[in-house]
């Protein structure tokens, strides 16, 4: 059996990975999208099933207003005293000099919960991790962030002892266990304590082409007492650019029950259009920051190495020990919207679907129109990853728009700043019309524009659909479900990379959606219905 990376594909950013007793766990990042924190299982590494996400409650998650970008930075997850430690980071600022944040934790006995009532434990920085003793005592383990222009933003990585009675941090005992190195950006701390030494993992160089992960280690947790593995990072794909995995960073270390071990990163899959260097740029990121696994062994001076280079590989060996798990490797999937809930493959942005956002069930989702594309508060929208660089996704919508200012249909976005649709709208002189429009880095471009396609009176409903071709895509419609018309836009899908973003805009970690929507920024919470949503992954 073997793990081909990246075995979580699309927007899967910062894994935290665990074992407990044959099962592996791993936690995501999930940024503005509700609800918080994505998880996988798996008994073999290989395949992975997707769980319910953990912070699906505003009492656990309140995110209305978050910049995009902002919410769920790197979350943690742990496992110790019959329980399962989760902490994570709402980041509430993005830009500037200031990263406001407070870092949260909570407890559950299952995985699939329930979840207790988060506790505060500070905003110091994030990244922050739980770090459980051999000897009961707990620590919380962070980034810091130095917000004085005089001063590199990412003051080392802070320990600070938490009382296991009250769970509540004591912040006198806090100290700086390591610094980094010159490469700085230190941060995606995860500490270890294996045959007598602690092992500091943490990131450096930005989430970008020049990321890395170091190890260092002590015998102690006394401040500035780590020193960093020689012989270069642990993992980086810096200096290996022609690998079709790049980013590698950010992750976590596991043992397997038979005494081998594993590490999960983020990793990033580049590509670039062919009038572009392969290496710099080294590329566009559509499919976000997805996780990859390599296999690590350990040299005879008792420190990590990743087998095969510090660069990783795409296939690797999976554990000896595997038990086979019961996942798909491709994800299409078919949504009837007959069920009384969302499946866990949909999201929304920043808040949950309530009765305020639509309704679905009996083969119809309707979405209530609200503010734009471009909001941070109450966006009528579902949307799921991109997972593959080739896919088709389509629906059928019906909607009776009678102002400009009311929009349904589907769409593939990034952020508020960078998305684009196709759409069911109003227009003055035709009456309901289809219109194909993209939001690029905040300015808005409506293609069709007078030669916006008019819609029969006769016709209730119209089927849109996008396809997707790794370096460009575009929209098309039909009048009755058969007969396809492509719409003559291509758009570039490098706006909606992290790469792309990154140019304009310091929140640049999610990756790429396609989703449905309905708009009514006139206040009139005209409503869209939706009858079916198809995604169809198709070979690179």
């Amino acid at each position: 059996m073997k793990i081909q990376n990246p075995v979580l594909p699309g927007f899967n950013a910062d894994p935290s990975m665990i074992r407990v007793n044959d099962t592996y766990y791993i936690a995501n990042s999930t940024f503005e999208w509700f609800p918080g924190v994505r998880l996988h299982s798996s008994k073999d590494l290989v395949h992975w099933q997707l769980l319910p996400s953990p912070l699906a409650t505003t009492t656990l998650l309140d995110m209305r207003g978050n910049p995009a970008s902002g919410g769920i930075w790197a979350p943690d997850l742990s496992y110790a005293d019959g329980r399962f430690w989760l902490v994570f980071t709402d980041v509430k600022v993005t830009e500037g000099a200031f990263k406001d944040m407070t870092n949260y934790l909570t407890t559950a006995t299952d995985i699939t919960g329930p979840w207790s009532e988060p506790i505060k434990l500070n905003g110091v920085g994030f990244d922050a991790s739980l770090f459980h003793d051999d000897d009961g005592r707990k620590y919380l383990v962070q980034q810091t962030w130095d917000h004085r222009e005089y001063h590199h933003p990412f003051n080392g990585i802070t320990c600070t002892e938490l009382n296991p009675d009250t769970l509540k941090l004591m912040p006198k005992t806090a100290r700086t266990l390591y610094r980094g190195t010159d490469v700085k950006l230190v941060e995606g701390p995860h500490l270890y304590k294996i045959s007598g030494w602690y092992y500091l993992f943490a990131a450096q160089g930005g989430t970008v082409f020049t990321h890395q992960e170091v190890v260092a280690r002590s015998k102690s947790l006394e401040a500035d007492s780590f020193e960093t593995e020689p012989g270069g990072p642990f993992i980086t794909n810096f200096d290996t650019p022609d690998s079709p995995i790049q980013k590698q960073g950010h992750g976590a270390l596991v043992n397997t029950p038979g005494g081998e071990w594993y590490y999960a990163s983020l990793c990033a899959r580049p590509w670039h259009h062919a009038t572009e260097s392969a290496y710099d740029p080294r590329g566009w990121s559509t499919l976000g920051r997805e996780t990859s696994i390599q296999k690590v062994e350990w040299d005879d001076q008792g420190w990590p190495r990743v087998v095969g280079g510090h660069g990783g590989q795409v296939t690797v060996d999976a554990p000896k020990d595997a038990i086979p798990t019961d996942a798909p490797l491709i994800h299409s999937r078919h949504d009837e919207f007959d069920q009384p809930t969302l499946d866990n493959d949909w999201n929304t942005l920043r808040t949950p679907f309530t009765d305020q956002t639509g309704s679905f069930g009996n083969g119809q989702l309707k979405l209530i129109g609200h503010a734009s594309l471009a909001s941070n508060f109450d966006v009528s929208m579902i949307a799921s990853r991109w997972q593959a660089f080739n896919f088709n996704a389509e629906t059928k919508v019906s909607f009776d728009p009678f102002s400009y200012q009311q929009m349904a249909g589907l769409t593939n976005f990034y952020n508020d700043q960078h998305w684009s649709w196709i759409f069911i709208t109003f227009d003055e002189q035709k009456g309901r019309v289809i219109e194909v429009a993209e939001n690029n880095r905040g300015h808005y471009k409506s293609y069709l524009q007078d030669q916006a396609i008019q819609i029969p009176e006769e016709v209730t409903d119209v089927w849109f659909r996008t396809r997707i071709r790794k370096q460009s895509y575009t929209y098309d419609y039909s009048f009755d479900g058969q007969t396809w018309h492509e719409v003559p836009v291509t758009l570039d899908a490098a706006v909606l990379s992290d790469d792309y973003v990154l140019q304009t805009y310091g929140g640049f970690f999610t990756g790429a959606f396609v989703g449905l929507a309905a708009v009514d920024y006139a206040g009139y919470d005209e409503v869209a219905t939706f009858d079916y949503f198809d995604y169809q992954e198709l070979p690179d």
